[in-house]
């Protein structure tokens, strides 16, 4: 792509051979057309739902899975067995498929944001066609409420403003002029002599060259960005597979071992072949992906109430992961409207304290609260800066606020209300005979007023320096007095105080006429008294401070990239706590003179990035992923697209975010807050701690039920349990319990512990041993149990259900025990989480029921057991959760100790 911004007007014509006033013929139109193609932004091809479909079938778990269903159905017959697995399969599948499919949908979107229609010059004719059929030279018109169609240099502009917000995240509209020529190194939000595709014409007219389509134009770039960037699997999906694998291969040695030492023993080979096949029935965890399926998306629901919509299921345990949050500014650090901070008028300074709701403000001198209403130089301020505007406000204060115009104006209109000025009440006081308009070359608006006698006045309003240079007085003192060099330089100084902070300043100046003048600049905006200004910004967010502290706290860095000026990012970022001293800010610029490397070697130094492209932030969010962070990344703007995709979790904004943003991200802020960020890392936190909890119970008893059957083997008796029983432990007193620990509340001190190591394992801080320990612990009290009913009754069946019955047990025992890894059962409440007690209350009747009841005996091969040997197995089953719980405090000791 050209850099049409450094050419000069006459060099683009002659570059793309066109004429600015008459347009392209429409012959040389269609040859074009045929050569460039389209204008529309181009998708790869898409992925077939067949092979999206396929790829959920390909995780270890899920092959370990199909396998054992196909064995148990083929070799022990069982089709229920079977039946349960392949609907856990199947389940899964789905819930995938739909996620992924939707993942695929964000260029879909962003052709969305072309607009239908562009007015161009063709043969010298205005004529209306559509955006497709626009080329390279084509001589586009634009007014406000137009959508720009392609990338143009821009040939001439009146008072042309566009929003460029969701294409490079600038706050508010850019002033546009077409006779500047630029420097090469000129980022894309500082090119005002270029409009680019997508953006909104919000105020003036201009004429542009059309220099690019389709896919070569900025926005084309992005959706090539958006085709490139691959989507990183999660930590809990990479946690997943490796447990996947781990468990495939601990299976096959098991059975392996069992069914070649059987063979050797001279065991009759069908008969070790069966045992090695129930093995590995015992070895899978069936109930496994449906439990972490179900707990992600009951997390996924907690979060909806908290504001935060998840997209993609493992992004729910992706926050718990997260090192980094990388956060745009506008509406997600700070409220994304402007709000009046400071005034200044008479030499003196006034700041505004609004409330946090912004119902409401106080106005201050010298920390005193003052009447402005009543007071001469700043009612004078305010009054005339209410008036010089076009913006209008509502039902202000109140949940029902409206407001119509430029941000800054309205936030000019709201500050006078709050001081008792209401725009309506000084209108009827002072109406509106006549106006000059704001254009950006002279950076002023005037409006000329009858005061309440009668008499002509008019007010001034605009950037400092251009309204100040027609100032030949200042009120102050009570009078009116010559302004000068010295005053001016007092005046400047104190404005540039205010805008090294990042405020927006507005002057306002006031003259009286004797008779009405004509509406010219040079005419109107002379000779003027200088009043004052007011100093404005967008206020950070009253939660976002002590969501930050509480980021860092947690051990997670802040870090704040934005499309805004760097002096405006630097003050709020420091006002947040984000910035600190030892921290870098970068520019855009700044970006494109380091290499990729030399970006990962500094990124943890560097807590703000301005002025940056959307390329830039997919480098910046590449570079912590190269140090092996895990990556937060939010956004709102079609900018941000390729950025949200590439993170480990993409955080689009629901109220200001564009669909492409919200189609390329994991998640959806409901309010656009950045405090719901860090309540969501903490439901993170908390699920992939009940995830692991579950894994921890789940894995235990498989340990068990795998000892149990090698033991039995090994000591050559009959086998303790049956495929049919088995399954049952796997999927029904596994399932509801586990089901459970999904919605354990959170651990002590969730927050004030750093990220986990992004490449832990989830068998990591001792959770392999204890799973060993524990399987061997019930192994040892299942085939002791069986060994005794069978030695006293001679029965294997009562035997088996004895066996069958103390398993059960035994894990309920556990999970109790293993509610918390820190704290004892009785100091965090066993009704602190009343759906565990439910279910483990409702697991032990089934096992009851399974024990006694005629019919369910016939399915599962169980017999009664006498009230006794029962009892016993309540005894045996219970002494886990005293050995766990002691368990748990000698480890904790030994962890206070070192």
């Amino acid at each position: 792509m050209n850099n049409w911004h450094q050419q000069s007007i006459d060099a683009v014509t002659a570059q793309l051979s066109t004429d600015p006033q008459h347009g392209l013929s429409s012959e040389e139109a269609q040859r074009r057309l045929a050569e460039y193609g389209p204008n529309e932004l181009k998708e790869q091809r898409a992925i077939s739902p067949w092979v999206i479909l396929g790829r959920q079938f390909i995780e270890p778990l899920v092959i370990m899975l199909i396998a054992a269903a196909l064995i148990s159905a083929f070799v022990t017959h069982e089709i229920t067995d079977s039946l349960f697995i392949a609907f856990i399969v199947l389940a899964n599948a789905v819930i995938g498929f739909v996620q992924e499919y939707r993942a695929e949908r964000a260029v879909a979107a962003l052709q969305q944001m072309a607009a239908p229609e562009a007015r161009v010059v063709r043969g010298g004719k205005v004529a209306d066609i559509s955006s497709q059929d626009v080329v390279p030279g084509d001589i586009v018109l634009l007014e406000a409420g137009m959508r720009v169609v392609a990338d143009m240099r821009l040939a001439e502009t009146s008072n042309l403003r566009i929003d460029e917000a969701a294409l490079t995240g600038e706050s508010f509209p850019v002033s546009k002029e077409a006779t500047e020529q630029l420097p090469e190194e000129t980022v894309v939000g500082d090119r005002t002599n270029m409009a680019f595709a997508g953006t909104l014409v919000t105020y003036g007219r201009g004429r542009g060259i059309v220099a690019g389509t389709g896919m070569d134009t900025q926005m084309g770039q992005i959706a090539a960005l958006l085709q490139t960037t691959e989507e990183v699997k999660t930590p809990l999906q990479i946690r997943m597979a490796h447990a996947g694998k781990w468990l495939i291969v601990a299976t096959l040695v098991i059975c392996g071992v069992v069914f070649a030492g059987g063979w050797l023993r001279g065991n009759d080979v069908a008969i070790m072949f069966l045992t090695a096949v129930t093995l590995a029935v015992a070895a899978v965890p069936e109930g496994l992906p449906a439990v972490v399926t179900i707990t992600l998306a009951l997390g996924a629901q907690q979060m909806v109430r908290r504001n935060a919509l998840v997209r993609r299921l493992p992004a729910v345990e992706t926050l718990g992961s997260v090192t980094v949050v990388c956060s745009d500014k506008t509406g997600t650090l700070t409220q994304g409207r402007m709000s009046v901070q400071v005034l200044y008028a008479n030499g003196m300074l006034v700041t505004v304290d609004e409330s946090d709701d912004g119902s409401q403000a106080e106005f201050r001198r010298d920390g005193a609260p003052i009447s402005v209403a009543k007071d001469k130089y700043f009612s004078l301020l305010l009054g005339s800066l209410s008036l010089c505007t076009d913006a209008e406000v509502e039902n202000l204060g109140t949940p029902e606020e409206t407001s119509i115009g430029d941000p800054t104006e309205v936030a000019l209109v709201e500050a006078a209300a709050w001081a008792g000025l209401p725009k309506p009440e000084m209108q009827a006081q002072y109406p509106r005979v006549d106006e000059v308009p704001f254009d950006s070359r002279r950076k002023r608006m005037t409006t000329l007023h009858t005061d309440p006698e009668g008499q002509l006045i008019s007010y001034t309003k605009g950037a400092l320096e251009n309204v100040l240079e027609r100032c030949s007085a200042i009120i102050q003192d009570g009078q009116i007095q010559p302004l000068s060099a010295e005053g001016r330089a007092q005046i400047i100084q104190q404005h540039n105080e205010f805008a090294d902070q990042g405020l927006r300043v507005l002057a306002a100046a006031y003259r009286r006429w004797e008779q009405q003048p004509v509406a010219e600049p040079d005419e109107v905006e002379q000779d003027m008294i200088f009043i004052g200004f007011a100093a404005m910004s967008d206020p950070a967010r009253p939660e976002a401070g002590p969501a930050v502290q509480t980021c860092q706290t947690a051990g997670i860095k802040p870090v704040l990239i934005t499309g805004d000026h760097q002096a405006t990012a630097t003050t709020i970022a420091r006002e947040l706590g984000i910035l600190s001293e030892q921290d870098q800010v970068m520019t855009g610029r700044d970006l494109t003179s380091i290499s990729a490397d030399e970006l990962a070697e500094q990124v943890h130094e560097i807590a703000v990035y301005a002025r940056v492209s959307p390329e830039d932030k997919v480098d910046i969010v590449e570079a912590w992923r190269r140090q092996g962070q895990i990556v937060a990344m939010t956004g709102d703007g079609v900018n941000d697209a390729p950025a949200l995709k590439k993170a480990d979790i993409g955080v689009a904004m629901g109220i200001t975010g564009t669909d492409v943003s919200k189609e390329a991200s994991d998640m959806i802020l409901l309010d656009d807050n950045f405090a719901t960020i860090v309540t969501a890392v903490e439901r993170g936190r908390v699920i992939y701690d009940n995830i692991r909890k579950f894994f921890r119970y789940m894995l235990g008893t498989n340990c068990g039920e795998i000892l149990t059957m090698f033991g039995s083997i090994v000591l050559g008796w009959k086998l303790p349990l049956l495929p049919a029983q088995i399954l049952w432990i796997n999927l029904v007193t596994d399932g509801l319990p586990a089901l459970a620990l999904g919605v354990e509340p959170a651990e002590p001190g969730v927050m004030k512990r750093p990220p986990r190591d992004p490449n832990e394992s989830i068998f990591a801080r001792g959770m392999g041993p204890f799973i060993l320990w524990v399987g061997v612990y019930m192994a040892v009290c299942a085939l002791g149990l069986f060994w005794y009913i069978f030695n006293i009754t001679g029965d294997v069946a009562a035997a088996r259900t004895a066996c069958f019955a103390v398993l059960a047990f035994l894990q309920m025992a556990n999970v109790m025990a293993i509610r918390s890894e820190s704290e004892p059962l009785w100091r965090i409440g066993i009704f602190s989480n009343p759906q565990l007690l439910g279910a483990v209350l409702l697991t032990m009747i089934f096992q009851f029921a399974v024990t006694y009841v005629p019919w369910l005996q016939g399915i599962l091969h169980t017999t009664d057991l006498s009230p006794s040997h029962m009892g016993l197995c309540l005894l045996v089953g219970f002494s886990l959760y005293w050995v766990v719980e002691l368990e748990k405090s000698l480890r904790h000791r030994g962890e206070r100790r070192s």
